[in-house]
Order: C-alpha cells, then structure tokens, then sequence
C-alpha cells in the first residue's frame, strides 16, 4: 500500500472567475483540477480529497433567500447547505476521477463520503464570524447587501473585495473517520470532510445536532491527516509557493522550512488571517502531532511538488 497524502482543494479553485460561476463552469474546473491528482494516483500514492465550499454556500443561501422572498419557500439553514454543497461537490469530483482513471487505464474506484465533524458547542467562533461564504462584493454592493441583511457580517478579503463572514468553530472529531479509513485500507480514492464537514454538536447521551456554521476546510483536512494516519498534507493555493514580504519588492518565495522557521514567520506577522495564515495554522498542528511533511502550492504544481520540484514543503 502508498503513502496516504491527503489533498485538500479550495472552494475558491472550482469558481476560476466572477462570471464563470455556474454548476456547468464548476464541473469544468473539476475535471482540470482531477487530472493533477490523477498523475499522484498514477504514481501509487494512495490520495484522500477533501474541498472547500465558500463561494458554492453562499449561492446555496442566496438562493433560498430568494426562492423564500419570490415563492415562499422555506430558508434552508446553513448547515444543510453545507451538506448539500459536499454532496454536489463530491459528486462532481467523483465523477471526474473515475473518468479521468478509465482514460488512462487506471484501476481504482473513487467514494464520497457525506462527512460530519464534531465542533463544540462553547466555541467562541460562534460568538465572532470569521469564516468567508459567497461571492466577492464591491464596497457598494456590501453597502446594499447590509440594508437588505443588517444582521449580516462582511470583511474584506485580502484585496479581492468583501464577502460575508459566518461563524467557523475548530473541528474536534471527525464522526465518519473509521468509514473513511476503511475505504483508503480497501484502496479507495476517497472523497471526505467537504466543506470542512458537515458541523454537528454532541449532547450528553452521544446524539449528534446540526449546527448553522462552516468549518474551515484546512483545518479539518488537518484533523482528518491526523486521524488516518496519514503521511503527508497538501493544501493547494492560489500560489505556487507561499511568500514573505508579500508583494513587496523584498518579497521571496519559501521552498523547504522548518516548522520553527513557520512559527517565526507567523509571529512576524507574514500570513494574512484572511488567506494564508489558516493554512500555516492547519499544518503546523498536522505535523506536530503526527505528520511528516506538509506541502502548499497550486492544483497545477501537484505532481512537481509531491517530487519536491514546486511548492512549499514544511519539515521537521
């Protein structure tokens, strides 16, 4: 059996522009991103997927939004559209890899599984939303979405523009881990933890709850690593390697670091919270608990990166 890497795609990589945002534009990029992962498969590594859904949540809200304003529908609450987003997104991923693998003779079978995480129910995310759903705004379409929504809480995003901002607890447990682990030991290409999960909080007599939130997806992906025993961690990016002094003339880009190195730069203040400082955090906890390797780059420098020819690789 492969090394398990674990692979974990951003919900922003499957929406490549404003404007190329329909299910149709969603499963192009899908089948782009498939055939990176396709070629570490190909090379025997034994690949766990997991996906964000930011932008796809917050079409799924607005969308209810507007069938309750236009017809009277019921609002769905945002974690069944958590739920429906890993299920439409698994699907499409799914469906991809197994008809990327019959091109290329490829003898392996591909499951999603519908994966609920554990959060608590005192996480003080509840309290403070920080987690980016939906699409990009423009300050003035912020403006008019706040008069429509007073309730609801943007920020701005790295440069890109505002986007509203749900609560996003840490993930304590993944519910479905053994389930997952059984498929990845049967030589399953698995698909789990989309999303980030589906948020579910555990009562005293070990029933599970819903709960309205988003968990971030790096650091359940994080979790997941930790909990398959998994070797290695990729987060893809919208960058090839992970910099500091972003966007300044003194800028340089990070091939090998240590995790000391990691926490060095994090403390100096190198990864915006908003972006690249979630997934600085996510793997440093992955390989301090149980990891070997850590690597952050682009869906297209995958199969460069796993051989240490592209991407950010975060040692011991």
């Amino acid at each position: 059996m492969g090394e398990v890497i674990i692979v974990a795609i951003g919900g922003n990589a499957l929406v490549k522009e404003n404007g190329r945002d329909s299910v149709q534009d969603q499963y192009e990029a899908v089948q782009e991103t498939v055939v990176n992962i396709t070629d570490m498969v190909e090379e025997g590594y034994n690949v766990v997927v997991t996906h964000g859904n930011g932008p796809q949540v917050g079409f799924g809200l607005r969308r209810s939004e507007i069938a309750n304003e236009v017809a009277g529908m019921p609002i769905m609450p945002l974690v069944n559209c958590v739920a429906d987003t890993q299920g439409g997104i698994g699907y499409q991923i799914q469906q991809s890899l197994t008809s990327e693998f019959a091109k290329r003779g490829i003898n392996k079978k591909v499951a999603t599984v519908i994966t609920q995480v554990e959060v608590s129910k005192d996480d003080p995310n509840f309290k403070n939303p920080t987690k980016p759903v939906g699409s990009f705004f423009s300050l003035e379409q912020m403006e008019e979405m706040k008069k429509e929504h007073p309730d609801w809480i943007f920020i701005e995003d790295s440069g890109r523009g505002y986007r509203r901002v749900v609560p996003s607890p840490r993930p304590i447990d993944i519910v479905e881990k053994d389930a997952i682990k059984s498929l990845i030991d049967a030589g399953f290409v698995v698909i789990a933890v989309g999303g980030g999960g589906i948020p579910v909080v555990k009562s005293e007599n070990n029933t599970y709850e819903g709960i309205d939130a988003v968990i971030d997806k790096d650091f359940a992906t994080s979790l997941l690593a930790e909990q398959v025993n998994a070797e290695t961690l990729i987060i893809t990016t919208g960058v090839s390697r992970v910099c500091i002094n972003f966007g300044k003339p003194n800028q340089k880009a990070l091939e090998k670091i240590t995790v000391e190195e990691t926490k060095q730069y994090m403390e100096e203040g190198h990864f915006p919270a908003g972006s690249m400082l979630p997934k600085i955090e996510a793997s440093l906890s992955f390989i301090e608990k149980s990891g070997s390797r850590v690597i952050i780059t682009d869906p297209e420098s995958l199969k460069d990166a796993i051989n240490e020819k592209a991407g950010t690789h975060i040692v011991k």
